[in-house]
């Protein structure tokens, strides 16, 4: 499990839908080519739906596909992987507003597949990995958000 925080100075609705917007998700990992292939493959994704993703991680092009299970605006959301290289994981992305601002925080529990050799990839090098691709999303959010508050304050 993977936990990740961030403090955002931004109104908590625009921290929200950025971190569900398909476009700024592609825009913040452009690192790995990722581009929307099937289900919603713009603008907000909604409770229920569902999103394709093609991306290059370590080399190899790869699908992924995702569907929003839970959902309250602005508060949180949960995606859960319905196919890909993951044996599974529930991604929560948590939302609340401060005197500051808003705490995102994400908790990514995934299991990798293939039994031992999975786990070894994790402490090698996966986990890491993941860590570092949420922080990067994350900052990048965080960056869209505080910009369009500095526009429109």
């Amino acid at each position: 499990m993977i936990k990740t925080e961030l403090y955002i100075n931004a109104p908590i609705e625009v921290c929200f839908d950025l971190a569900r917007s398909i476009d700024i998700h592609a825009e913040s990992t452009s690192q790995t080519k990722e581009i929307a292939v099937g289900g919603v493959t713009s603008g907000l994704i909604e409770l229920g739906q569902s999103v394709t993703w093609e991306a290059v991680h370590f080399g190899i092009k790869q699908r992924l596909t995702a569907k929003i299970t839970e959902f309250e605006r602005p508060y949180y959301f949960v995606d859960e992987m319905v196919e890909g290289a993951f044996k599974s994981f529930r991604h929560i992305h948590q939302f609340t507003a401060t005197g500051q601002g808003v705490l995102m925080m994400d908790v990514f529990d995934y299991v990798s597949p293939l039994g031992w050799i999975g786990k070894l990839a994790d402490k090698l090098f996966l986990e890491r990995y993941m860590r570092d691709f949420l922080t990067k999303r994350n900052r990048y959010m965080k960056q869209v958000a505080e910009q369009s508050q500095s526009r429109d304050g």
